[in-house]
């Protein structure tokens, strides 16, 4: 092909990008529906993304999708009363394109292979959301739910709560929604309400409470009415603490995100958000690095099952340590985070048992705090029941990643190039590298990069959503 073949076959695909970007807008603002690409969301994506996303499927598939070919079924889904819904247009259309040769029967395609979300309820009242804490995860959640604001997200931040403010904190707390050293800035404008003490961001009216502890608040005289409050402090962590915030009028249920102590119910979203019951008002989304493993463990065994393993995740550091050596109370965090690394201990390989009990007391683990601001690496080594090899283990693997449930906690790459600071604003739990993938036998080493951040974040929207019925339908299936 030629330069100027070459351009402008970049042209035109930028060009049907930018066409579809107004449809996806309506799509998720009118009807709630979300457009996804093999489960990459094309919610707010620039065209760049569109174009990407498409090229992604090629290396997953084998098969190019060219955005001339999944244009006419965005064109056709907006034409169908589909709601409340999240469609993987990707899969549909390679689908119809390995069975037809012109797009004459797309919009019949559609139609039925839609049909389940044709008129679908769209009767579910939104529900109050209110984040204990604005520190690194609080602020990615508060991301997150700013920009899914639409009838599709049944989910609405009315507050964050904080510890008494001094002068000028409201515009400090606004100006770190608005920047971030790791994650970038924030996709929209952010404003600051001073006599109102409340930020505004993309719309939405995010009131600012000040209260020195989980009973002081009364959400009530801010109309906001059977919330759901997320701890993010991880200063609570047991039923005694936590249940401090349902003493405040119109807190109706607690989600921690941290592990729990006692009896509360640690979710992996992806693996066991089924155990979660409406009676069940105080839960915990686990950590990052028990959401980042399990997905994968469950999905390993399955397969061959797990007679016992070991998972060391290389951690990056946290606003925990210390930038320079002072005292901590744990040993060796005390040591200068960005010039060393750490090794301590954790409890998320004990923690998957919660989640997943068939692997109780078949697991141990350590961890290294590196000095990396964000993105981190569990190393799995396992001794399995069955007999595998890095071939068989990758390509079983990769079909979880694309076509089961857990598409949407286990993403998966070949790259011989890839990078933890690639994989900074990843949604998924985890990602396989598969060329790093050691299998011999019965024994299986595997390597599972996690943002430790964003990808955390993502799963514990999952499970807000969980704990107040707001599941979403998705096509095809």
């Amino acid at each position: 092909m030629s330069a100027d073949k070459h351009l402008q076959s970049w042209q035109e695909r930028f060009e049907m990008a930018e066409a579809m970007q107004p449809l996806l807008g309506k799509l998720y603002r009118n009807q709630g529906v979300e457009v996804v690409v093999y489960g990459k969301p094309l919610l707010n994506a620039s065209t760049i993304e569109i174009i990407k996303a498409h090229r992604l499927v090629r290396r997953h598939v084998g098969e190019k999708l060219r955005l001339r070919e999944s244009f006419p079924f965005v064109q056709a889904l907006s034409k169908l009363a589909v709601k409340q819904c999240k469609v993987d247009i990707g899969k549909l259309a390679v689908n119809y394109w390995r069975d037809h040769t012109d797009a004459s029967e797309i919009e019949s395609y559609m139609a039925k292979a839609l049909a389940d979300a044709v008129d679908h309820a769209d009767d579910i009242a939104p529900r109050d959301v209110v984040l204990y804490g604005f520190g690194r995860i609080g602020r990615l959640l508060a991301r997150l739910l700013i920009e899914r604001t639409g009838r599709s997200n049944k989910l609405r931040l009315r507050a964050i709560v904080l510890r008494g403010g001094k002068k000028g904190d409201l515009e400090k707390r606004a100006s770190l929604l608005r920047r971030d050293s790791v994650h970038g800035p924030f996709n929209g404008s952010v404003e600051v309400d001073e006599e109102n003490n409340a930020i505004i961001a993309n719309g939405t009216y995010i009131q600012v409470i000040y209260a020195n502890s989980p009973d002081e608040v009364d959400y009530t005289k801010y109309g906001i009415t059977d919330a759901l409050v997320v701890d993010n402090t991880g200063i609570w962590k047991d039923e005694a603490g936590l249940g401090l915030h349902l003493k405040s009028p119109g807190a109706s249920k607690v989600l921690l995100t941290a592990p729990a102590k006692g009896a509360i119910k640690n979710i992996v979203y992806g693996v066991n958000e089924g155990d979660i019951t409406p009676e069940d008002i105080i839960v915990s989304a686990a950590s990052c690095t028990t959401n980042a493993i399990t997905p994968v463990l469950k999905a390993v065994n399955d397969k061959y099952g797990i007679e016992n393993g070991h998972v060391e995740t290389i951690h990056s550091y946290t606003n925990d340590q210390n930038l320079i050596d002072n005292y901590h109370s744990a040993d060796r965090r005390g040591r200068s985070a960005p010039l060393n690394m750490v090794i301590t201990e954790t409890g998320a390989a004990k923690a998957v048992a919660k989640a997943l009990p068939v692997l109780a007391g078949k697991l141990t683990g350590n961890a290294i705090r590196v000095p990396t601001p964000n993105v981190s690496m569990a190393i799995i080594s396992m001794n399995l029941n069955a007999e595998t090899n890095k071939d068989e283990l990758n390509e079983y693997l990769k079909d979880i990643a694309l076509q089961s449930p857990l598409q949407n906690q286990i993403d998966y790459t070949d790259s011989t190039e890839i990078v933890s600071s690639d994989l900074v604003g990843s949604r998924y739990a985890g990602v396989v590298d598969s060329q790093a993938t050691i299998a011999e036998g019965k024994r299986a080493i595997l390597y599972v990069w996690y943002d430790n951040e964003f990808g955390y974040s993502c799963q514990v929207v999952g499970v807000m959503q969980t704990m107040l019925g707001l599941t979403t339908l998705s096509l095809p299936a």
